[in-house]
């Protein structure tokens, strides 16, 4: 074989290797996230409402902007 076949044999293994990775990853990135939504004002007034306080809606904008500043 020519060495140029190699090159490309090895550039086409690249190419499909990243192609799947990104494609497997993506599902993944989606299963986790369909399993642990990210935290909305609506689950912030549940956790208050738990804990035993009526949470008004500028203490829960606080703990929204709270949690968006660590981020």
């Amino acid at each position: 074989m020519a060495w140029y076949f190699v090159l490309l044999i090895g550039i086409g293994a690249l190419l499909l290797g990243a192609l799947l990775g990104f494609i497997i990853s993506q599902r993944v990135f989606k299963r986790y996230l369909e399993k642990n939504p990210p935290v909305n004002e609506k689950m912030v007034r549940a956790m208050m409402t738990q804990m035993g306080r009526k949470p008004s809606e500028k203490q829960v904008r606080q703990v929204m902007a709270a949690m968006n500043q660590h981020k």
